[in-house]
This record gives structure tokens, C-alpha cells and sequence, in this order.
């Protein structure tokens, strides 16, 4: 059982940066994929980024070149850096972590433990 507290989330203005922390507890940090979904109003949660226990990262395009997601294993802490922010990156932010060998997909299905989300408001 993995559970995970986001920290970091808050208001900016239009090309603000925030940083999201995202730690760990139980489990073996080092066998997950770690990955940031967010949520708009409505019913599903958006793919963001994730990074694998190797390394590997994936990004949606909408976030391509603005955010970085990293993890320092030692610390059992994923982060996303969120560059350039627009008022459509406003959402609810939630980390989560995945064993699936299909993490790329996106999919919120493939994640198995989440953590609280916080709020990222971008205003104009």
C-alpha cells in the first residue's frame, strides 16, 4: 500500500510557475511509475506527466516543453515544475503512482494509488 501527499499547489498569474511535490509512503517507491493527472471541472481526470522508476518520462502535448516531472528516489518525492502557466492548465492536480507496464497510456486506469489533489488556479 502506497500512500501519497501532494504539497505545492496554489494561484498564479498568467506565465507564473508553481511546483508540486508529490511524497511517498509505504511500498517500494523505487518499483512505481509516478505521475500527475488534473482535473477541470467535469468527469475525468487529464493524463499530465509521469516519469518511470527508470527514468523514462512521458508528457501530455498540452504540457510539452512548459512542465518537468522528476523524482528523487531518496527523498521517495515526485515533482512537476509547471512553467508558463495559462489559465487552461487551472485544474485539480493529483499524483499518482502505477506498477502497470502501460503507464504511457495515459490511462488513469493504469494507476493504483493516488494521492489528494490540490488546486492550481492560473488567472489572466
Amino acid at each position: 500500500q502506497v500512500q501519497l501527499e501532494v504539497s505545492g499547489g496554489g494561484s498564479v498569474q498568467t506565465g507564473g510557475s508553481l511546483k508540486l511535490s508529490c511524497e511517498a509512503s509505504g511500498g517500494t517507491f523505487t518499483s512505481y511509475t509516478l505521475g500527475w493527472f488534473r482535473q477541470a471541472p467535469g468527469p475525468r481526470r487529464q493524463f499530465v506527466a509521469a516519469m518511470s522508476a527508470n527514468g523514462e518520462t512521458a508528457y501530455n502535448d498540452l504540457v510539452r516543453g512548459r512542465f518537468i516531472v522528476s523524482r528523487d528516489d531518496a527523498k521517495k518525492t515526485v515533482y512537476l515544475v509547471m512553467n508558463n502557466l495559462t489559465p487552461e492548465d487551472t485544474a485539480i492536480y493529483y499524483c499518482a503512482a502505477s506498477r502497470s507496464l502501460r503507464w504511457r497510456s495515459g490511462s488513469e486506469y493504469q494507476y493504483d494509488y493516488w494521492g489528494q489533489g490540490t488546486q492550481v488556479t492560473v488567472s489572466s
